[in-house]
């Protein structure tokens, strides 16, 4: 089994055989950089001032979509560097879909139980195709609950039970006989480094036990190929068009523009994390 590790060539397109290992494996894991260590320093900053500012209720696993009322986040969300790795596997006409830090404290960091995004998102677009960036704003490692994978697990939509939602980011994990946890993947990353995966892969993490916090920046594509369902989920999700031109008669959000109530909506309903 390929462990999914290559050097993306200067520029942030990735090469043909890192675009067949995503496409064969259902993910990619990167050691260059991906942004220009100036931009990724000022994105750290810029994430610390929200972390600083974090109510004192709320767990920083759960700082999730942060650009619906923070659009200086769309410096990073739409820059060249992310969208040329983004082009590489969905073609030249992207929209950003979702983003969310998740930020595990030291310590007490919760785990992310095995789950598809693709589960959490079902009836929300179709086809069923998203590309997630993950971006390392901290160390990633073992010993730190860095992501997992199951390589080739495309199913997408799995039988579910749930779990404690006190220990746990979400109340809900893929039934153990359904998961060969024999053959995952630890994607272990440095700061400014990423990985990619589809939407429908198997993946979660480990709780932080450890001395040291883990943070990672989740950024959420689609081709605008993609039909939204925003009659059905537009009162608690935007998407916006990031690079090229719509082909689905897609509605896009405005990126200069804070969507507090949408932010308020989404809150009140549940919908954290995905």
């Amino acid at each position: 089994m390929s462990s999914g590790v290559m050097q993306a060539p200067a520029g942030g397109k990735l090469s043909a055989k890192q675009v067949e290992q995503y496409r064969s494996e259902g993910y990619l894991k990167s050691t260059d950089p991906l942004l220009p260590q100036a931009s990724f320093d000022a994105l750290k900053a810029h994430f610390e001032h929200k972390l600083a500012n974090l109510p004192p209720d709320q767990r920083p696993e759960s700082m999730d979509v942060p650009h619906f009322n923070d659009p200086k986040l769309f410096t990073w969300l739409f820059a060249p560097q992310v969208l040329d790795v983004v082009e590489s596997i969905i073609g030249p006409d992207i929209a950003l879909f979702s983003s969310h830090f998740i930020c595990k404290p030291k310590g007490n960091g919760k785990k992310v139980p095995w789950h598809e995004d693709s589960y959490y998102w079902k009836g929300m677009m179709e086809p069923m195709e998203v590309c997630t960036v993950w971006l390392a704003i901290d160390p990633s490692t073992k010993e730190n609950g860095c992501m997992k994978v199951i390589p080739r697990t495309f199913h997408g939509y799995s039988d579910y039970d749930p779990v404690d939602p006190e220990k746990n980011v979400f109340p809900t994990e893929i039934k153990k006989h359904m998961v060969d946890e024999a053959r995952q993947v630890y994607l272990e990353l440095q700061p400014n480094q990423y990985s990619l995966h589809d939407g429908r892969l198997m993946h979660g993490s480990d709780p932080n036990t450890s001395s040291i916090r883990r943070t990672g920046y989740t950024m959420r594509y689609i081709s605008t190929r993609v039909k939204f369902n925003h009659e059905k989920f537009g009162q608690w999700q935007n998407i916006y068009l990031a690079r090229g031109k719509d082909h689905a008669g897609n509605k896009y959000a405005d990126p200069t523009k804070s969507y507090d109530e949408i932010a308020r909506t989404r809150e009140k309903s549940g919908r954290k994390g995905h």
